[in-house]
């Protein structure tokens, strides 16, 4: 069953249920992702990696959200991000803790030979091949930068 098909599903439970921060996050996702559809340059049919990369823009964005609410004191609208947040995370892959991602980098960094800093960006491609969906580009980075120091 393809992703768009399952949160149609899941809204229709949601306002049976009435849920409105299920269905707020659910109605991001849809939109988000028939944003994407109509892009210029995709086809009809999206793929799983392109829609984990809604998915992942979309998270990234309630927590910047979230970020700026708190440090204003609005926990109302952080509350609303965090929620929603959490209802997109639950339709991306199982994130991988920070051991196992060193874990992998270790061997990107094994594989390529890389050395130094200034290895990182050839690294990083790799490495975000590797853990695609898995883990967030700033944690990679920042697992890639300390095995490179």
């Amino acid at each position: 069953m393809s992703l768009e098909t399952q949160i149609n599903q899941d809204i229709k439970a949601a306002m049976i249920a009435k849920d409105n921060a299920k269905l707020r996050g659910l109605r991001a996702i849809k939109a988000a992702i028939l944003l994407a559809k109509t892009e210029k340059g995709h086809s009809e049919e999206m793929t799983e990696e392109a829609e984990i990369k809604v998915l992942q823009k979309l998270v990234k964005q309630r927590k910047e959200s979230a970020e700026i609410y708190q440090q204003q004191n609005r926990e109302d609208l952080y509350q609303i991000e965090v929620e929603e947040q959490e209802v997109i995370e639950a339709y991306l892959p199982k994130q991988l803790d920070r051991a196992a991602i060193e874990e992998i980098v270790k061997g990107v960094i094994a594989e390529s030979g890389a050395t130094s800093v200034k290895d990182m960006g050839k690294v990083m491609g790799v490495a975000n091949q590797k853990l695609a969906g898995k883990a967030d580009g700033r944690t990679i980075s920042e697992v890639v930068k300390a095995l490179l120091s």
